[in-house]
C-alpha cells in the first residue's frame, strides 16, 4: 500500500510531483511515532500527510493513507473503527475495501485475493499461519497480520511470541507492551506465576521508572 501511495517514476521519466514523496514520508513518520508510543507526534505527522493528499482531491488515495494508519493500530492490538477511512469508503477502490474488512477481522473469501501479498499469504495459510507469519520479512506487515489473527481468536502462543520478538527487535514500545501484556495475562490465567513475574519485570523495564512512564 505504501508503494502504491508513493507511485514514484523511474529515473529516466518525469520528475514525480513533490506531494507524493511528502505524503508518503509523513505517513511513515506518523507510523514510526505511533509505534514508539508518541500519539501526539503521530497525529501531527498524519495531519501533514492529509494536507499533502488533499491537494490532489483524490479520496481513494486518502482512504489508502487512512488504512495505513489503522493498520499500525491493529499491529499494536488497538481494535477500533477506522473512522478516517469510513467517511471515504464510498469512493474507495475494491482493494482498499477488502483491506478495511481484513483489518476489522471480517474479510470474506473474495477479499483475500485483493489483499497486499504480505497479508494474503498469512490470511490464506489456515493452519500454517504461524509459518507464513514467520516468513514475512517486513516487521510491520508481520505485526499487522498477527494483530488480525489475535482479533479473530486465531493467534497461537507462537504467534504472540513472534509478535513480541518482532516489536522488541524494532524497539517499537507500543506494540511490544501490548503483546507483552497478552503474554502476561495468559501466564496468570494458566497459573504460571514465575512466568507472569518474569513478564511483569519485562513490562516494567519497557515502561521505565515511574517518573518517566508514558500515559497508558
Amino acid at each position: 500500500m505504501a508503494a502504491t501511495l508513493a507511485m514514484v517514476g523511474c529515473a529516466s521519466g518525469p520528475v514525480p510531483p513533490d506531494w507524493r514523496a511528502e505524503a508518503l514520508q509523513a505517513v511513515q513518520d506518523a507510523q514510526a511515532a505511533y509505534l514508539k508510543g508518541d500519539s501526539a507526534g503521530e497525529a501531527r505527522q498524519f495531519e501533514r500527510a492529509r494536507g499533502e493528499i488533499t491537494r490532489t482531491g483524490n479520496p481513494a488515495l486518502m482512504a489508502r493513507a487512512e488504512l495505513m494508519r489503522c493498520a499500525t493500530h491493529v499491529a499494536s492490538l488497538v481494535f477500533e473503527p477506522c473512522a478516517g477511512y469510513d467517511v471515504l469508503q464510498a469512493d474507495a477502490a475494491p482493494a482498499e475495501r477488502a483491506y478495511a474488512a481484513y483489518l476489522a477481522g471480517h474479510a470474506a473469501a473474495a477479499d483475500l485475493a485483493l489483499l497486499p501479498e504480505a497479508q494474503r499469504r498469512v490470511a490464506s495459510a489456515g493452519a500454517s499461519a504461524d509459518a507464513a507469519l514467520k516468513e514475512q520479512p517486513d516487521p510491520l506487515s508481520r505485526l499487522v497480520a498477527a494483530g488480525v489473527l489475535f482479533q479473530s481468536g486465531q493467534a497461537s502462543p507462537a504467534t504472540i511470541a513472534l509478535a513480541v520478538d518482532t516489536a522488541s527487535e524494532q524497539g517499537w514500545r507500543r506494540p511490544l507492551l501490548a503483546w507483552l501484556y497478552v503474554q502476561f495475562e495468559r501466564a496468570k490465567k494458566a497459573g504460571d506465576m514465575a512466568e507472569a513475574a518474569r513478564l511483569r519485570r519485562r513490562i516494567d523495564l519497557v515502561l521505565g521508572p515511574p517518573s518517566v512512564k508514558p500515559a497508558p
